[in-house]
C-alpha cells in the first residue's frame, strides 16, 4: 500500500495557540528560522501545550532546528496526540502504520486514524478509505464506509480522495452510492464512524 507510507509534509497546518510564544514559534518556523521555532516553541511543549508539542514533534521528523529524530518525533506527537491533537493522532497512526520509531501495528494505526478521521482530518479520512476499500489493516473491506471517507476528505480539500472516489464510484451501485452520500450528509466533526453499513459489504 504505497498510498498510505507516511508524508509528513511542512505544509502541515501549525494552528495558533492562547500561549505566548506560540505564534511567534509557528510564523519563525514557517519562515525557516528554526532556531527561533525552537527557542519559542520547547518551552510550551515541556509544558504541556498540544500545539508546541505537535510542531517540535515535526521539527524532529524533518530535522528542522533540531538533528532528525524519529523516536522523539514519536514521543513529543504522542504527547499531543493524547491530548487530542488531529494533526498529530493522524501522524501517530502513520508511525505505527509504517513502524517508524515504533514496533509496527496496524490495530493501533486504525485506532489512531479514526481518532483523527472522526475530527475531520482530511488525510486521516483518505488513509482510512484506502483501508476500507482494500480490506488491509484488518479492517473489514466495506466500499460504502470508503466512499463517505473520501467523501469527507474531498470536502476538505483532499485531491487524492476525490480521484479515489470517482473510480470507486463506477464499481458501485447506485443503492450504495446513496447510502454513502446519506452518511456524509448526516455526519458531523466529533460523531463516531459507522462500524458498518447496509449494503457496503456487498461486492461492487
Amino acid at each position: 500500500m504505497k498510498k498510505l507510507t507516511i508524508a509528513i509534509l511542512a505544509a502541515l497546518a501549525v494552528h495558533g495557540s492562547a500561549l505566548a510564544g506560540f505564534t511567534e514559534g509557528a510564523n519563525a518556523y514557517n519562515a525557516r528560522n528554526y532556531a527561533l521555532a525552537l527557542k519559542e516553541v520547547m518551552p510550551l511543549a515541556r509544558a504541556g501545550n498540544a500545539d508546541a508539542e505537535h510542531l517540535l514533534g515535526l521539527m524532529y521528523y524533518m530535522g528542522r532546528g533540531v538533528p532528525r529524530d524519529y523516536k522523539q518525533a514519536f514521543a513529543w506527537h504522542y504527547k499531543a496526540a493524547q491530548q487530542g491533537k488531529a494533526d498529530a493522532e493522524y501522524v501517530v497512526g502513520a508511525m505505527y502504520y509504517t513502524g517508524n520509531a515504533v514496533p509496527q501495528d496496524e490495530k493501533l494505526a486504525v485506532q489512531w486514524f479514526h481518532k483523527a478521521a472522526e475530527q475531520n482530518h482530511p488525510d486521516a479520512q483518505y488513509a482510512l478509505g484506502l483501508m476500507y476499500r482494500n480490506h488491509v489493516a484488518g479492517v473489514p473491506q466495506d466500499v460504502v464506509l470508503a466512499y463517505m471517507l473520501w467523501n469527507l476528505a474531498a470536502a476538505n480539500g483532499h485531491k487524492n480522495a476525490v480521484q479515489q472516489r470517482a473510480a470507486l464510484a463506477r464499481q458501485m451501485t447506485e443503492e450504495q452510492i446513496e447510502e454513502a452520500q446519506a452518511l456524509s450528509r448526516t455526519w458531523r466533526p466529533g460523531m463516531a464512524l459507522p462500524a458498518q453499513t447496509r449494503t457496503g459489504a456487498m461486492a461492487p
